[in-house]
């Protein structure tokens, strides 16, 4: 661990005099990290796609969509985009303070610490760099160890395109991350669980160093079947996909379980088998297109939940594991108890509860009974419903009648709330994110004020009342003598 510590100061060094040097603030060096990312990821696709494979068994097509394509696309805005985003914000100020004038600058933190995922370990690394770069940065990136394969080819390529003087990838454990913590970093950047989320907060409390937090939850889908009942063909094909199709439902985002009116779960649950099998065949293992569990601890987590007798009375579908390949069935559960693990944590794998209400309004009441989730997927045409979702729950995100797609959009923000996280990114939030907001405002030495100076009165107490208020015909009437 001594020689980790050396590493990691000396990158520290360098990059901060990197950072001192000025070079990073250069809009042409930013443009051409950039367009270096996605040279590296075109050069690098097949080589990408076989290390996702190798740690989460990804098929090369979910590989692309969700984590090659996305980076390319976030880096290609960015770098159209970079322009319009640096330019100094004017502000319209207050007559009050004419003549002087106002504007917002974004300049960069300067040394930021971005702590990556396995679930998603390309996109995950690269995005927010993505974003830390746009802004000004330079990054040190800490790759999982959950999933060698990808941190080893991060480690490798991302010095070999790159500016190695301000972006460094460390790969390691938990060890390795608590070296880094130990160090003042002027941005920390997180994804992973609420339980590490919380652990990155207290290191970061230490040094007052800001922080955004990508974390997770219980993200529920409301089905309202009423109103979409001539389209639940479509909602059962993006639920399922949003399940099982992304990472095995290891995501964040991913459905953790569904709310629909106990009247119609038996059917849904009946629309719900032949979907799978003409996504994952007839044999889910042996098709290619299921994710597996990333190591034998997370499948042995999914194992216990699922072995809770009461939750095993609950599988209506699927339920098979094999634990040498790591590998969990696409499996429903109906009504698990409410009080069991699988119902309070995060399930991140591929199994689906069911739970049925009375009426599906009630959807609302039971969300605000659990911590705020990342996102609430809801199904329903229904205008009050989605009034209802709106006002009356809390979440990082709410989408209407689809699944997971506010992730792929980059002009929405994506965070959380309370439990789920904190601040956002993606698009111009990227580089929002990892910018400090300066105000700038210039003065004038024409004219000045008395009433902003003692001695004071009731005539200076007056004008202030009414500066404040900004009534300003009458602060001419009082300073004419008009009006007392």
């Amino acid at each position: 661990m001594e020689a980790m510590k050396e590493t990691v100061d000396q990158s520290l060094r360098e990059m901060r005099d990197t950072f001192a040097s000025g070079r990073t603030r250069s809009v042409k060096w930013r443009k051409t990290q950039l367009e270096a990312i996605i040279e590296m990821v075109k050069d690098n696709e097949d080589k990408m796609c076989d290390v996702l494979f190798q740690d989460l068994g990804k098929h090369s097509t979910e590989a692309f969509r969700d984590e090659l394509g996305f980076v390319m696309r976030s880096a290609t805005t960015a770098l159209n985009s970079l322009d319009k985003w640096v330019v100094p914000r004017k502000s319209n100020l207050p007559l009050l303070f004419y003549p002087a004038t106002g504007k917002v600058i974004s300049e960069p933190y300067g040394t930021v610490l971005v702590l990556s995922s396995w679930n998603f370990p390309i996109s995950l690394s690269l995005d927010p760099m993505i974003g830390a770069i746009s802004a000004g940065n330079t990054v040190l990136l800490k790759a999982s160890e959950l999933s060698p394969n990808a941190s080893a080819l991060l480690a490798k390529t991302i010095p070999s395109y790159l500016d190695n003087k301000a972006i460094k990838v460390i790969e390691g454990g938990p060890d390795v991350a608590t070296i880094l913590l130990q160090h003042q970093w002027d941005k920390i950047f997180f994804t992973g669980s609420p339980r590490i989320g919380k652990i990155i907060m207290a290191a970061a409390a230490e040094h007052l160093t800001p922080v955004t937090l990508e974390l997770g939850g219980k993200c529920p889908t409301i089905i309202d079947h009423h109103s979409v009942s001539k389209d639940m063909k479509s909602v059962v094909k993006r639920i399922s996909g949003g399940k099982w199709g992304s990472c095995s439902g290891q995501a964040c985002i991913s459905v953790d379980y569904v709310l629909v009116e106990q009247s119609f779960a038996s059917s849904l649950i009946e629309m719900f088998k032949p979907v799978i099998k003409s996504f994952f065949g007839e044999n889910p293992k042996e098709s290619g297109c299921v994710a597996r569990i990333v190591t034998k601890k997370h499948f042995q987590r999914l194992s216990r939940l699922l072995n809770d007798p009461r939750v095993q009375a609950s599988i209506v579908y699927g339920g098979s594991m094999d634990e040498e390949k790591l590998y969990v069935e696409p499996t429903i559960l109906l009504n698990p108890p409410l009080d069991s693990e699988i119902m309070n944590e995060e399930i991140f794998g591929p199994v689906l509860p069911i739970i049925t209400l009375r009426d599906i309004q009630e959807s609302i009441g039971f969300i605000k009974s659990k911590p705020k989730p990342l996102a609430i997927y809801a199904f329903t045409k229904d205008e009050k419903l989605k009034t209802r979702i709106l006002s009356e729950t809390s979440s990082g995100s709410v989408t209407f009648n689809d699944v997971m797609i506010q992730y792929m959009c980059d002009a929405l923000p994506f965070g959380g709330v309370g439990e789920s996280g904190m601040g956002r990114y993606h698009g111009k939030y990227s580089f929002e994110c990892f910018s400090h907001e300066k105000a700038i405002m210039e003065g004038s030495l024409a004219m000045d004020l008395e009433a902003r100076y003692p001695p004071w009165n009731n005539f200076k107490l007056t004008f202030i009342r009414l500066a404040f208020r900004e009534a300003y015909f009458k602060l001419v009437l009082l300073m004419l003598g008009l009006k007392r």
